[in-house]
């Protein structure tokens, strides 16, 4: 069997329960190397393998894969945050599915949570934003269309844009020109969750320049929008004006 697991944002602690219970009796890890944190390698076992898969192709993935399975050996699969978020699972799971390989998927707390933990922010103030748009610049991989920076930024929600920190000039430019006002606050979250994080607080059009000052090149979330201002109306959830399936109003 395999297993897809989430490893969480970076913390050690922040992998799921079963996540852990599974890297615990695991005969085989292949772990992706360039952003799971090697702390989490040592709730394997002394003889568990161990595959950076930083350094593999999706082929030598799968090759590990169906030699273990042949072995009847426990795979884990481990991807950072939760692999649902360009994690590249589906490609995988799709070769799996024509090997006759099974397997499972164990989710983990994505990397744009611990942002928001980092900031203490709420992505979905109830006269500010209800909608979170996840995505990133166009680089050396493309993307649709359709889902250009500057079309997305012209709904002017709460926007997290992963794997982007290297095109800040750009990424800021394409955020005004699609509808940001200048002065939209924004944030630079670097390895959330990690021992070594960084928060920095900005605006839309200071990005580039916020990053290059405090030397901020990967690794990092860009949070934009007016969540992370200060001014919200209360949420109804907790009026006592509003009446709930649980609660009566009592206002």
């Amino acid at each position: 069997m395999v297993y897809f697991v989430g490893a969480g944002s970076g913390a050690v602690d922040l992998i799921t329960v079963r996540g852990q219970r599974l890297l615990r009796q695991a005969d085989v890890v292949i772990y992706a190397g360039s952003l799971v944190n090697p702390q989490l390698l040592k709730e394997t076992r002394p003889d568990c393998r161990l595959y950076n898969s930083a350094k593999m192709t999706l082929e030598e993935v799968l090759e590990v894969i169906e030699q273990a399975h042949r072995e009847q050996a426990c795979i884990v699969r481990l991807h950072t945050g939760d692999p649902c978020l360009y994690g590249a699972i589906r490609e995988q799971m799709d070769q799996l599915d024509a090997l006759n390989i099974p397997y499972e998927y164990v989710p983990g707390v994505s990397s744009f949570c611990a942002a928001a933990a980092a900031l203490n922010a709420e992505y979905t103030l109830p006269d500010v934003s209800q909608t979170v748009i996840i995505t990133r610049m166009a680089g050396r991989t493309p993307g649709p269309e359709k889902e250009e920076i500057a079309k997305l930024a012209a709904h002017q929600a709460t926007m997290v844009i992963f794997l982007s920190t290297g095109l800040l000039e750009g990424l800021q430019q394409r955020l005004m020109e699609g509808g940001y006002p200048a002065d939209t606050p924004a944030a630079i979250v670097y390895k959330a969750s990690w021992p070594d994080e960084k928060t920095f607080r900005c605006t839309v059009s200071t990005l580039a320049q916020t990053a290059k000052e405090n030397n901020i090149t990967k690794t990092a979330l860009i949070l934009v929008g007016r969540f992370l201002d200060s001014s919200y109306e209360r949420s109804k959830l907790y009026d006592p004006s509003f009446e709930t399936e649980f609660r009566k109003a009592t206002r």
